[in-house]
């Protein structure tokens, strides 16, 4: 019969507890921390600040000036690492039982999460790290494997996709749409942007070169992706 599974890992996810062995995948040195640029946020919005400030988040400054970003960096890798292993033992149940060529697979998360670029923790923001994440969609007959696709796409593009995928009739009134043409041709040309909203009136624009980010006091930020993935300069002005 016809099935359907939803599978929720916890991790990675404060507080970031993994076992020793996911831990030792990783070295205790600064290879594993993330690349930064020193006085990244001197050029934002003072609101970008306001956004996370009095959320319960850990301070970079904090944790510099106590010697534990290394550690809490490594503990998230650990959790990551963890919760792969997870995904791997629910794929190979699939196998297992005869079920892999046969199943619609959709891996993705609900948000990212900085690990000190622009000096900040988590998420609560509206830049790439944050609100980029995992999508990954398998579909054993339907789709081309192992294809790579940069067009921007929302996780509300989901449901219409899975609706499709499925055969099911579509449904009017969505917000999102079905991405099936991406996943048959990732280079088709799409002009769809993305949005994010985080908080009243603070929103961002995502395209493929571009991400422009408009607080609800006017601030404003704009980052070209083309020269400045790790969005350090701000073109707003």
């Amino acid at each position: 019969e016809p099935f359907f599974l939803s599978v929720g890992f916890f991790l990675p996810h404060v507080p970031c507890f993994a076992t020793q062995k996911w831990f030792d995948l990783y070295p205790d040195d600064d290879s594993v921390l993330p690349k930064i640029l020193r006085g990244d946020r001197d050029d934002t919005p003072r609101f970008s600040w306001y956004m996370h400030w009095y959320l319960p988040e850990v301070r970079h400054k904090w944790l510099e000036e106590n010697n534990q970003w290394r550690n809490i960096v490594r503990s998230y890798l650990a959790c990551t690492s963890f919760t792969d292993s997870q995904v791997g033992r629910v794929l190979s149940a699939l196998k297992r039982n005869g079920l892999e060529e046969n199943t619609i697979i959709v891996l993705w998360s609900d948000h990212g999460w900085h690990l000190g670029e622009k000096q900040h923790w988590r998420k609560h923001a509206l830049w790439e790290t944050t609100t980029r994440t995992t999508l990954i969609i398998s579909a054993p007959g339907q789709l081309q494997k192992n294809l790579l696709c940069r067009r921007p796409v929302s996780l509300i593009d989901l449901y219409p996709t899975l609706v499709e995928l499925c055969g099911l009739p579509s449904r009017d009134g969505l917000d999102g749409h079905s991405i099936v043409p991406l996943l048959q041709n990732p280079k088709m040309e799409w002009k769809r942007p993305v949005l994010i909203t985080y908080g009243q009136g603070n929103h961002a624009v995502r395209t493929e070169r571009w991400r422009y980010i408009r607080y609800h006091d006017g601030g404003e930020e704009l980052y070209d992706h083309d020269s400045d993935p790790q969005e350090w300069t701000n073109l707003a002005n």
